[in-house]
């Protein structure tokens, strides 16, 4: 009878924990998490920006990593990788349709075909100056694309956004991807400063 006894009481505080427990909320999604394109175009007015971040680059036959650091300004694009292919620090330049590779010393080297002549230095294909768009999560004006559920497609790439950060006019990405049959980029980006204001 004992036995009895202490098994309802039993069964009993079990039933009366349930409720409890259904009734824990769910914490929602952080702020910024959501990627909107409709949300960005204010950001194809921004004339300067930049940001830290690490780079994963894979292609078919070779893969690295790379620290980035990019500043955005009217006059150009300064793209620092540091430590990429086992080497120090590659500066790329572009301005226009020019584009200069700096790998120090005396190691410079322009070329007026920035895509290819990329291709060639780092033996993988990046669209440079399209990316200059797609970091801020935007298409590129002049080309068409085509929305997906978290980013776009562009010109035969996938760029999509895993996890955005809040700054203080709205958001940036915090991960993100860009892929094509041949190539795919992963990008986190640490820090972001957009005219002149820091953001986690």
């Amino acid at each position: 009878m004992l036995h009895f006894k202490i098994g309802l009481l039993v069964g009993l505080c079990l039933i009366l924990l349930l409720p409890a427990c259904s009734v824990v909320p769910v914490e929602p999604s952080a702020p910024g998490s959501q990627y909107s394109r409709v949300a960005r175009q204010y950001l194809y007015d921004l004339e300067r920006w930049s940001f830290e971040g690490r780079l994963a680059l894979t292609g078919q036959n070779d893969s690295w990593t790379a620290n980035i650091s990019w500043e955005h300004s009217p006059e150009g694009e300064n793209i620092k990788l540091s430590g990429p292919m086992g080497q120090g620090t590659v500066i790329i330049l572009l301005k226009g349709n020019v584009v200069t590779i700096d790998r120090g010393g005396d190691d410079v080297q322009s070329s007026a075909q920035p895509e290819e002549f990329i291709n060639q230095q780092l033996g993988m294909f990046v669209p440079v100056r399209s990316l200059r768009y797609w970091v801020v999560g935007l298409p590129e004006p002049s080309g068409s694309y085509k929305d997906t559920d978290s980013g776009f497609n562009q010109s035969g790439w996938l760029s999509e956004y895993k996890q955005m950060q809040p700054v203080e006019n709205g958001t940036m990405p915090l991960k993100m991807m860009v892929m094509n049959k041949q190539v795919k980029l992963k990008l986190i980006i640490d820090h972001w400063v957009i005219n002149d204001t820091k953001t986690n």
